[in-house]
């Protein structure tokens, strides 16, 4: 063997290690192994996503997995509402699986009544419960569809008239991204659906649930990954990416909110040459949060991450591509809600063509957007921005990560101002000036009124209390009854 083809030999060897090794990280890092044989189609806004999923609804044989953070009652809610109907009254079973804060005010009890009426199982994911003070910082935040285990969507598409846009007064579509996945993955998405299903009421039959592979569609390789409150998995996966993206990082995001952690992989990946960027918002269904996100930008472009903001209606898309070669689509949006409190579900797909695809749709985004640049005294700026932004429908998904995304930045600016660690700028000057007044407010009340203060303290305490000795009482009965079982049985003569 002569000394070139030896060399090519260990050259071949030295990268199937390095690929051994990225996808052993990857599955740890993400909990989820990475499946082949599957067929993925690159769905684009409503117009591509909504008629995909009507579609196989109307085609399904036997059953419907349909999980959405919030089902707006409206005409496209009812649209919806109208195909689980007629597929039930066709003898197809029919679960649909919402979460109560999303839902709250934007779907009454007439609707999901109906849909009961009809012979639809639907159910609520985690309301509030008495013995759960705190419950309500776990939610359902996965947008999916699974049907009789040949076909799944995954998408970052919540179910409403935001995505169709309203024409008569002028107002987009949101821009948003999902994708359509046939082939093995799909009982990943079926299992996914079926564990969080159990955890809400009695489980999928076990004649009903998808357990094994259901075959061969394409060639392409994804990973499923479903996550629940406190797993990290998105987190760990986001970092990693981060760590190991050697030309490209492209990210969207609709409610961005990097923890330190992620921001340091994104700066470290940009200051070693890697084209970071980042698209997020301009408008957006809460303004004040606007200021917040821009708050976050400086960090990120002193390091050389380009951030760009959408110039339409809404940007609700959360993605990613890499290297051109690794892509992610789904629910999870780059923020401490996404990553810690919420169930989440996103695919991660390795295939070079698929990736292409989400690199042209990302350059075409960028055509739509304005770029956010540092201007001589390091303000963030952007170059010929309208005095407004880009109206927004109102009623928006996404509560709780919009929450957690503004605490988040506010207490970073409090934090910074009060340790003396960095400048600041304008818009963070109003952060600082409001949450200064609401504390000197606050201090005002303690001196003055402080049963106002103190009763909500007392109340909370006592609901916290309950709730304790109410589940060590659930406990304690369940040990007794454990206890009791063996007693009950009757013993043999060698027993």
């Amino acid at each position: 063997m002569s000394t070139g083809v030896q060399l090519e030999k260990v050259e071949r060897d030295r990268l199937q290690g390095v690929r051994t090794l990225a996808e052993q990280a990857f599955s740890r890092a993400a909990g989820a192994p990475l499946v082949g044989g599957n067929r993925v189609r690159l769905l684009k806004d409503a117009r591509e996503n909504y008629p995909a999923w009507l579609d196989a609804i109307r085609a399904a044989r036997r059953h419907i997995h349909f999980e959405s953070y919030i089902i707006h009652e409206d005409d496209v809610g009812r649209e919806f509402a109208e195909a689980f109907i007629a597929k039930a009254g066709q003898g197809v079973r029919v679960r649909v699986l919402y979460d109560w804060l999303g839902g709250f005010r934007e779907t009454s009890r007439r609707f999901w009544n109906r849909l009961r009426a009809a012979g639809i199982e639907v159910r609520c994911y985690n309301p509030p419960r008495i013995d759960s003070p705190f419950g309500w910082v776990s939610r359902d935040h996965r947008k999916t569809l699974a049907i009789d285990g040949d076909v799944g969507f995954i998408t970052g598409l919540c179910v409403g008239m935001q995505w169709v846009g309203d024409p008569t007064r002028k107002i987009d579509p949101w821009r948003d991204t999902g994708v359509e996945v046939r082939g093995a993955a799909v009982a990943d998405i079926e299992r996914a659906f079926a564990q969080l299903w159990a955890s809400t009421g009695e489980p999928i039959p076990e004649q009903e649930a998808i357990h094994g592979n259901v075959g061969k569609a394409g060639d392409t390789s994804v990973r499923v990954i479903a996550t629940v409150p406190m797993t990290a998995g998105i987190s760990r996966l986001d970092e990693l990416v981060a760590a190991m993206a050697r030309k490209r990082l492209w990210l969207t995001d609709g409610y961005y909110s990097g923890i330190t952690s992620y921001v340091q992989s994104l700066k470290a990946a940009a200051n070693d040459g890697v084209d970071v960027r980042l698209l997020v918002p301009n408008g957006t269904d809460l303004p004040v949060l606007r200021l917040l996100s821009r708050a976050g930008y400086r960090p990120l472009m002193e390091a050389g991450v380009r951030v760009f903001e959408w110039n339409g209606t809404m940007l609700h898309a959360k993605t990613a591509v890499a290297d051109g070669r690794w892509a992610r689509v789904g629910s999870s949006n780059l923020n401490i809600a996404s990553w810690f409190g919420n169930c989440e579900m996103d695919l991660v797909i390795e295939d070079e063509a698929f990736a292409r695809e989400m690199e042209e749709m990302y350059l075409q985004d960028l055509t739509n957007a304005t770029e956010i640049v540092l201007d001589i005294k390091n303000r963030v700026r952007a170059p010929g921005e309208p005095a407004h932004p880009q109206p927004a429908l109102a009623g928006g998904s996404g509560s709780v990560g919009r929450a957690a995304a503004g605490a988040l930045r506010i207490g970073s600016a409090v934090g910074a101002a009060i340790t003396n660690r960095r400048t600041f700028e304008p818009v963070e000057a109003r952060i600082l000036m409001t949450v200064g007044a609401l504390l000197f407010g606050l201090a005002i009340l303690f001196v003055f009124l402080p049963a106002v203060l103190v009763y909500p303290v007392i109340a909370l305490l006592l609901w916290m209390s309950v709730a304790l000795l109410y589940k060590a009482y659930k406990l304690h009965r369940k040990r007794d009854e454990d206890i009791a079982i063996p007693k009950s049985i009757p013993r043999g003569p060698n027993l």
